[in-house]
């Protein structure tokens, strides 16, 4: 029985489902990509131009997301060739997060000390955080991508029948990385909202919610064999931030429309960022996905 089971019992349908836990997170992990891809194009294109180094994480995004979706129709018919092309295509995405949290970074040490302080620079410069989630999806892909058997035992099958024993079964691994994306995606959201000095109750909707989730799933990824009550908590937490990146949603969405609800894209563009908010929500879908049976077919 999955662990989503246990505190929902109706949720052991989910096993029936075509895709299994693994199959689904390589899935999130092609939309991330993609969505990432957009959400810069959006960031980037605030001053009306694009440089062609801007232009190299967009293209990325997007190249990544359709290769990961081949690579999912090619694990059918053979499942090691599918997880090598994966595995390259996540390290890419390490490699261009790595590489674009330098570049943020570089803007910041630019602004400190110089116009404001470094409090201030993090909050003004370009948010240094955003492409460590490029960096985040590569590892959470890279965990997908290679068989555990047996299930939450920490073994990974790979290629001529060999095998790497990891020090955490692939489960707790889950728990850890979306713990991670969690964490960022709350010290991104309070960088965003200290432009604004804080000052409206919602903004502070997203950090509690944060902080709970953070520190509910790095729980979970310690304790070896959590009980009913701890899933509990955590499916919760998931299901709290889902909520939180619907109604942060909604409320971007408002700060755009000018009065009667007419849509001017401009202030789409250079408003509050429309697809910020659903980060919590797209973090709380792959946690509930963690509770899935983790069982390969097959």
């Amino acid at each position: 029985m999955s662990y989503l089971a246990a505190v929902f019992p109706p949720a052991e349908r989910l096993n029936r489902l075509p895709l299994t836990r693994d199959q689904l997170m390589l899935l999130m992990a092609a939309v991330n990509e993609i969505f990432l891809s957009v959400d810069i194009y959006l960031a980037h294109n605030i001053n009306g131009t694009l440089t062609r180094a801007e232009w190299i994480p967009i293209i990325f995004g997007v190249t990544a997301g359709v290769l990961l979706l081949l690579a999912g129709l090619i694990a059918f018919r053979n499942r090691s060739l599918a997880s090598v092309l994966a595995t390259l295509v996540f390290l890419g995405s390490i490699i261009i997060g790595g590489l674009g949290i330098y570049f943020h970074l570089s803007r910041t040490l630019l602004l400190e000390g110089v116009d404001r302080p470094v409090v201030d620079a993090l909050v003004w410069a370009p948010p240094f955080l955003g492409p460590l989630f490029f960096a985040l999806v590569g590892v959470l892909g890279i965990s997908a991508a290679w068989i555990e058997a047996p299930a939450d035992s920490g073994r990974l099958l790979l290629p001529g029948n060999r095998a790497v024993q990891m020090p955490y079964s692939k489960t707790r691994a889950y728990f850890l990385i979306v713990s991670l994306f969690i964490l960022a995606a709350t010290i991104s959201s309070v960088l965003d909202h200290a432009r604004f000095n804080l000052e409206n109750a919602w903004v502070w909707l997203p950090t509690l919610g944060g902080i709970f989730g953070v520190t509910v799933a790095v729980m979970l990824g310690v304790i070896a064999r959590p009980s009913r009550e701890d899933i509990s908590v955590y499916t919760a937490a998931m299901v709290l931030l889902i909520l939180v990146g619907v109604v942060g949603f909604v409320l971007h969405l408002n700060t755009s429309l000018i009065p009667r609800g007419t849509i001017v894209v401009e202030r789409f563009v250079r408003g509050s960022p429309l697809l910020a908010p659903l980060l919590f929500a797209n973090v709380g879908l792959l946690g509930l996905l963690v509770l899935l049976d983790p069982r390969e077919r097959g």
